[in-house]
């Protein structure tokens, strides 16, 4: 088992500071791989990146919300492009850096929205997508 970020990531960084292996990178680019992301081969399962997300994004596998009932205020990131995500989030990370996302949307309370499609996304960026090329 792993634990998988979920599209309530918004690039804060605060988690891969905190794996002690080293397996959360920045997607890169922002636009195709708006999140970061955890290697699923990698990820011992210390549940040190959950405590640290400020955005509840980070999830054990096997736990990942098929029906996640957002509390409202919320913000899902995409890739740029996705149908619906049209919103732009302007933030800062864990070092106070800008992050700036082009496809987000924000959810209404009680709005339910499906996270598990970010298993297979994470899992895809370490086998097919850049992996760890995109750590710092």
């Amino acid at each position: 088992m792993a634990h998988v970020i979920t599209n309530l990531c918004l690039r804060e960084g605060s988690c891969a500071i905190v794996c002690p292996v080293e397996c959360i990178v920045p997607g890169k680019p922002t636009d195709q791989y708006p999140l970061y992301y955890i290697d699923p081969e990698t990820c011992i399962d210390c549940d040190a990146c959950v405590s640290e997300c400020p955005y509840s994004a980070i999830f054990l596998d096997e736990e990942v919300p098929s029906v996640y009932k957002a509390k409202g205020g919320e913000v899902l990131s995409m890739p740029a492009g996705t149908p619906g995500f049209v919103e732009v989030y302007n933030g800062k990370d864990h070092n106070g850096d800008p992050v700036h996302l082009e496809g987000t949307r924000k959810l209404a309370a009680g709005e339910v929205v499906d996270l598990t499609p970010a298993k297979e996304v994470a899992a895809a960026y370490f086998k097919e997508g850049p992996g760890y090329r995109t750590a710092g």
